[in-house]
């Protein structure tokens, strides 16, 4: 029996339901049969969302800065969906059904988005010489925005699940394949790079040059092929038990403390309960105080046998100490939000600024949407130098193996700063072209190089901040303020339907002034989360389990 069980992974089950195989299950060809999702999901997303933008202002014929926030609402979307994801994986669906799901939709979404740019009746009809452009009338926006928003569902889905799912498939208390974990990630995020620089290249290349509805279209086969593959694995993966969403932890948590508000915490904090294994444990903090009422024990709190019944009235300690460090990180997070709607910016307005520059490399024109490119070599040139001569420099000098999150953020922040500073800088010396030369040049005589100092300023941020740290940005709320405060009836303000006509460069440089003021309050924000001392625990290693707690009642 126990030769038997040592076959066996403790906490995971097959697609019976039973224990699952060590031998038959898991490791790195179930594992890599996840990773086809992943990178049809980077190309599909990534590909639509760079060079959106020069569609909707060429073809569909809507303003500039309705473009941008339009291409800046999808990213966003993209982002917040994950927390629908994650919590339909962890709560109901488990990780498999959810990637299955979320897969097919954004697959509807990418063929959906073909459709509608292959149709003539789906988009307005070309400008004509000497009339005004026809813009899309609501059917054809709308139809546009299902398909977007179809394939940002499906994408929330995916980045919500696909990672952990990959985890599952490898036992972290067995030392070989704990290291196969390790080099999983490494190939996970190999394969992001592969897909964002492939969709940045290759399908923004045939979306100029061949036809949009082909490159969408073929994304939807690609993915439809990679579901196929992803189900194929079935009887091979690992499945683990739904332990129930993060974000129903939080509303217990909070919910236990509003109902037991009128007591007070004793002094002795090892009388508050505490349910997980002793390894697992996170000590108690002093900080927001309020919270640790959760964890008060009550006549009624547990079933016979000491199990604890309502996990609505009480929770364990560990269990609020992790909503207080989530509390303590959301100064932090907030400070961030500054730098991705900077970065929405760029991605949306640099490839616009990119399509009035000279883009020509011999005869060969590189396409705007494929500017970046240059972010993502920024983004693999960084973390080789971190890795390589950042990380061994900081461990000779100062005995650490490299920066902890905070001074990464800090160094991110910095430096995103001087990249929107840059940003403003190459604008108006683009616009000061553009009235040299005349604003409806088509091409300005200027290199689409100079683009590429803020790409390489902004990347620090994205390839150094901790993964939850990505979120979604404000860029379309900043954008719509500084339209209407900015434009008037006789002009257009600093964002106007051409950018040669505006002052994009003043709203970048408003854009460096809230990042310095953002960098300021993040170096208060940071020095307020310092890790608080703990109080230690009198009686915590007496307490393990509801039946103790039972008694003590």
């Amino acid at each position: 029996m126990e030769e038997k069980m040592s076959w066996a992974v403790s906490d995971a089950v097959n697609s019976k339901g039973f224990p699952a195989d060590r031998s038959k299950t898991g490791g790195w060809i179930p594992a890599a049969l996840i990773l086809g999702i992943e990178i049809c999901e980077r190309l599909s997303t990534i590909g639509i969302a760079v060079n959106l933008v020069t569609y909707l202002t060429g073809t569909m014929h809507l303003p500039s800065s309705t473009s941008a926030n339009i291409v800046t609402d999808f990213m966003g979307t993209s982002f917040l969906l994950c927390l629908l994801g994650g919590f339909l994986a962890d709560s109901f669906l488990g990780r498999y059904r959810t990637i299955a799901i979320f897969a097919l939709i954004q697959t509807v979404g990418t063929a959906m988005l073909a459709i509608s740019t292959k149709l003539p009746r789906l988009r307005p009809p070309p400008c004509r010489p000497g009339l005004p452009c026809e813009q899309a009338d609501g059917l054809q926006i709308g139809i546009l925005y299902l398909a977007l928003y179809l394939v940002a569902l499906g994408t929330g889905g995916l980045k919500s699940s696909v990672s952990g799912f990959g985890t599952d498939q490898f036992d972290d208390k067995d030392e070989k394949e704990k290291a196969q974990m390790a080099y999983f990630f490494y190939r996970f995020f190999l394969l992001i790079s592969m897909g964002t620089l492939t969709a940045v290249t290759v399908l923004v290349y045939v979306q100029d040059e061949v036809g949009r509805s082909v490159a969408y279209g073929a994304c939807s086969v690609a993915m439809f092929i990679a579901i196929l593959v992803f189900l194929s694995g079935t009887r091979w993966y690992r499945y683990k038990k739904c332990m129930g969403s993060p974000i129903v932890h939080i509303m217990q948590v909070v919910a236990a403390s509003i109902k037991k508000r009128s007591l007070e915490v004793p002094y002795d904090v090892g009388c508050l309960y505490e349910d997980g294994p002793e390894g697992s444990r996170i000590h108690h903090t002093d900080q927001f105080r309020c919270l640790d009422k959760a964890a008060i024990v009550t006549e009624g709190d547990f079933m016979k046998g000491g199990h604890n019944s309502a996990p609505w009235k009480l929770c364990s300690v560990t269990r609020v100490e992790e909503v207080k460090m989530m509390i303590r990180l959301l100064p932090i997070w907030a400070t961030t939000i500054i730098f991705w709607t900077a970065y929405a910016q760029m991605i949306t307005f640099s490839v616009e600024q990119a399509s009035t520059m000279e883009r020509s490399i011999g005869s060969f024109q590189i396409p705007a949407g494929s500017l970046t490119v240059f972010f993502v070599v920024a983004i693999m040139i960084t973390l080789a130098a971190y890795d390589r001569f950042i990380m061994p420099s900081w461990k000779k000098w100062k005995g650490k193996p490299g920066f902890s999150n905070l001074q990464r953020i800090a160094i991110g922040l910095a430096l995103s700063t001087l990249g929107m500073l840059a940003a403003a800088i190459t604008e108006r010396k683009r616009l000061s072209v553009a009235a040299s030369v005349g604003r409806a040049t088509t091409t300005l005589p200027v290199s689409v190089f100079l683009l590429i100092p803020q790409f390489f300023l902004l990347d620090f941020f994205i390839t150094q901040s901790p993964k939850g740290m990505k979120t979604m940005s404000t860029g379309s709320f900043l954008v719509s303020v500084v339209k209407k405060a900015t434009g008037s009836g006789r002009t257009q303000g600093w964002l106007a339907d051409h950018i040669n006509y505006g002052r994009l460069d003043w709203f970048y440089g408003l854009l460096t002034i809230l990042s310095l003021v953002n960098f300021a309050l993040y170096l208060v924000c940071a020095a307020w989360y310092k890790p608080q001392n703990t109080k230690p625990t009198l009686q915590m290693e007496k307490i393990g389990n509801g039946s103790s707690m039972e008694d003590k009642v």
